[in-house]
C-alpha cells in the first residue's frame, strides 16, 4: 500500500488502515473455515459480537459519515479500506459496509422520505437488520434491464407487486428489499417505466421460494441468492423511492459506487489469494530441499498477479477519485474498463492459486473453492463484461472518427 500515490490516499486513510489490517488478521481468519463451510447463521451471536467491538474502536461503518455513526470517509478513502476488508470474506459483514446494504444505504440516503429513513434506513446503518435488492428476474436477460415483467399497480393509496425475482442476494434473514417494478408499462421512454418501492419481508404477499444453489453451494443468511416471489404484495404508496418511474436513473446511481466498492473487494480477494499461493509455493516440496516457489513458471504466475494486481488498483483508485472530482456520469467510461478488467484480473489470480495448490486447490480446505465458486458471478453481475467492453469500445472508436 506504500506505493498508492499521496493523491489516492489521505493521511488519516494511512493511519485507518493498519487498524484495519490488524482486526481482520486477529478476529476475522480464525472464524473464516467455520463460517464459510459451517452454518453461517450459527456465527451471528459471534460476529454481532465482533461488530460491536469494532464500534468500540471506532472502526465500524467506515463509509457513513460522523452522524450517522461512521467514520465519513470520501469514495476515494473508502476504498482502500474496502481492500482491505475484502481479504475476508467476513470483513465487508463486520464492518457493516457489505452489498447489496451498502449500496441500499447509499440510495436511502439521498432519495427515501424521512419516514423510510426512520423506520428502516436508521436500523440498516447501525446494523440492527439487513436489506435486499430485487432487480433481475430469471425470465429475462439481465444484460437488458428495461425488460422487467414485475408490475406494482397503483390501488388507492397501495402498491399492489406480482412479479418473480432471483439472485436477490442475501434475502434470506433480510428484513426489507428495494424492488424495481415496472409502474408506467406504457410509457414512451422504456428507461422511465420503472421505479424502486420499499417491501418489509413480513408482508404476507412476498415469498422466498429458495436459496440458489451456487455451484453447489446453497448458503444460509447473508451469503445466500435468493429466489423470492411478489404475490398481491401491497404496501403504501409513500414506500416509493424517489419519483415513480426514476428507477432505472436510481439505479445509475449506485453504480458508479457499487463498482468501486465491488472492485476493491476483488482486490482485496487477489491479495489473500496471492498470499496463499506464495505460502504455498514456499512450502510445497516436490523432491527433498526442492520446492514449488523454485519453479520458474510458478515465479512468473507469481509475477504476472502481483502486476495484474497493482495496476487494477491504480486503475480503481483513479476512477474513484474521478467520480468524486467530476460525477459518475464523466468517469463512465473508466467504470465501465474497470469492472470487466478487475473481474478478470480475479478469475486469473484465483485460477492460478488453484493450479499451485494442486488437488488441495479444489477442496473445501482453504477458501480458494469459495472464493472460485462465487466470484465467477463478477464477470456477470453489474453488467455482463461485453456489455462494458462494447461501451468502451464505441467510446474509442467515436473519438478517432472525430480526429
Amino acid at each position: 500500500m506504500e506505493s498508492i500515490p499521496a493523491i489516492y490516499m489521505s493521511e488519516r486513510v494511512a493511519q485507518l488502515l493498519p487498524l484495519y489490517q490488524q482486526f481482520v488478521k486477529e478476529h476475522l481468519r480464525p472464524l473464516e473455515q467455520s463460517a464459510i463451510y459451517g452454518s453461517f447463521k450459527a456465527h451471528l451471536p459471534v460476529l454481532g459480537d465482533l461488530r460491536k467491538k469494532a464500534k468500540s474502536l471506532g472502526l465500524f461503518a467506515p463509509h457513513l459519515t460522523v452522524e450517522e455513526g461512521g467514520l465519513g470517509l470520501s469514495l476515494l478513502e473508502f476504498a482502500s479500506i474496502s481492500e482491505v476488508l475484502g481479504q475476508s470474506p467476513l470483513g465487508h459483514y463486520v464492518f457493516n459496509c457489505q452489498a447489496p446494504d451498502i449500496g441500499n444505504m447509499e440510495l436511502m440516503h439521498r432519495f427515501a422520505s424521512e419516514d423510510l429513513k426512520a423506520q428502516y434506513l436508521h436500523p440498516l446503518q447501525k446494523g440492527e437488520i439487513r436489506s435486499c435488492f430485487a432487480m433481475t428476474e430469471p425470465e429475462h436477460a439481465g444484460s437488458n434491464p428495461i425488460h422487467l415483467s414485475t408490475r406494482a399497480v397503483l390501488d388507492g393509496g397501495e402498491y399492489v407487486i406480482n412479479g418473480h425475482k432471483w439472485f436477490t442476494s442475501s434475502a434470506d434473514g433480510a428484513y426489507f428489499t428495494i424492488v424495481m417494478a415496472v409502474t408506467d408499462p406504457d410509457h414512451s421512454n422504456p428507461y422511465q417505466r420503472a421505479s424502486m418501492i420499499l417491501v418489509p419481508l413480513d408482508n404476507p404477499g412476498y415469498r422466498l421460494i429458495r436459496n440458489i444453489p451456487i455451484m453447489g453451494d446453497v448458503g444460509e443468511d447473508y451469503l445466500s441468492h435468493g429466489e423470492i416471489e411478489f404475490k398481491d404484495c401491497r404496501v403504501p404508496k409513500s414506500n416509493l423511492i424517489g419519483e415513480a418511474g426514476s428507477g432505472f436513473a436510481l439505479a445509475q446511481e449506485r453504480l458508479g459506487p457499487g463498482r468501486i466498492h465491488h472492485c476493491m473487494r476483488w482486490i482485496g480477494i487477489c491479495e489473500r489469494v496471492l498470499e496463499l499461493t506464495c505460502k504455498r509455493a514456499m512450502t510445497r516440496e516436490l523432491n527433498p530441499n526442492h520446492v514449488l516457489a523454485d519453479q520458474q513458471s510458478i515465479q512468473h504466475g507469481i509475477a504476472e498477479s502481483a502486476a495484474e494486481i497493482k495496476a487494477s488498483r491504480l486503475m480503481v483508485l483513479q476512477t474513484a477519485y474521478l467520480i468524486e472530482k467530476y460525477g459518475a456520469k464523466a468517469a463512465k467510461e473508466d467504470i465501465s474498463t474497470i469492472k470487466f478488467y478487475v473481474s478478470n484480473v480475479l478469475m486469473r489470480v484465483i485460477d492460478k492459486a488453484i493450479q499451485v495448490h494442486g488437488a488441495l486447490g479444489i477442496t473445501d480446505d482453504t477458501l480458494l473453492s469459495f472464493w472460485y465458486r462465487h466470484e465467477r458471478g463478477a464477470k456477470i453481475y453489474d453488467g455482463p463484461d461485453e456489455v462494458h467492453k462494447t461501451v468502451l469500445a464505441k467510446r474509442i472508436i467515436q473519438s478517432y472518427s472525430a480526429r
